[in-house]
């Protein structure tokens, strides 16, 4: 029996019990299967997209191929569909390939969407800004993994604070935005100016890209932690994935609210 189970599934059951497709005792016995599975090395858990409206994603960084590759497969079996798979390199992602998973692999985030389906209609507008194209790839976690969700995305690169009239010639973009995910290392400046700029609420992803003093982004990380402009929140040095996660929330409890 399929594990893994949506928002939309739910609502589906339930229009099956009104119309008489359905009994409540299969319903029930469709709710109630084990809502993870068991692989010794991982517990999958597939109530997650329920929970929370984002299914299981795999961290990559620290597993071996195989292992993901077993995650994958099982995952596969339980019908989940367009699996994110961070921090992963070109060998781990061929590897997967080769154990017959399809994977779409993303070399500049290191980031594979396995076992892709069909996409989510996207929805409201999340614009993604980075200080710098050494940034590029926190960005592209962040920008893919929105548009994964099912989220508008607009990528605004390289308008750091050394050049300021680049960030103010995109104005018209940045303030059309239900969300800006403002990426950046060095000072980590940009956040609070797109802060001052915009109406909406901006994730600030500090970077570890910047010479000694920037310490591997806690620099960048404390000047957005310190950031006079209100509307800002952050997440931790090189988070793209989660600052997707939460500007699609912000982005979709928008849209439904329009």
């Amino acid at each position: 029996m399929q594990k893994a189970v949506e928002k939309e599934d739910i609502l589906e059951l339930l229009h099956k019990i009104k119309s008489g497709d359905a009994t409540p005792e299969e319903v029930f016995s469709r709710l109630r299967d084990e809502p993870f599975s068991d692989l010794g090395y991982a517990n999958v858990d597939y109530h997650r997209a329920l929970r929370q409206g984002v299914g299981e994603v795999i961290y990559g960084s620290g597993k071996t191929p195989l292992q993901i590759a077993g995650i994958l497969t099982d995952m596969r079996a339980n019908n989940a569909r367009n699996v994110l798979v961070t921090r992963i390199t070109g060998e781990t992602a061929e590897f997967i390939s080769n154990q017959k998973i399809e994977i779409i692999y993303h070399a500049v985030p290191k980031l594979g969407i396995a076992l892709p389906g069909a996409e989510r209609e996207k929805t409201g507008s999340i614009v993604v800004a980075s200080g710098g194209t050494s940034d590029m790839a926190v960005c592209e976690e962040a920008a893919i993994t929105a548009e994964v969700l099912g989220n508008n995305v607009t990528r605004v690169y390289d308008v750091g604070v050394a050049g300021i009239h680049r960030l103010l010639a995109r104005y018209k973009i940045l303030s059309g935005a239900r969300v800006v995910i403002a990426v950046a290392g060095m000072e980590g400046a940009l956040a609070s100016v797109i802060g001052g700029l915009v109406g909406c609420p901006v994730i600030a992803v500090p970077t570890s890209v910047g010479y000694g003093a920037n310490f591997g982004g806690l620099s960048a990380l404390l000047t957005m932690l310190n950031s006079c402009a209100s509307g800002v929140s952050v997440v931790n040095i090189d988070n793209g994935f989660g600052a997707g996660v939460i500007a699609s929330l912000i982005n979709k409890i928008a849209t439904a609210a329009n």
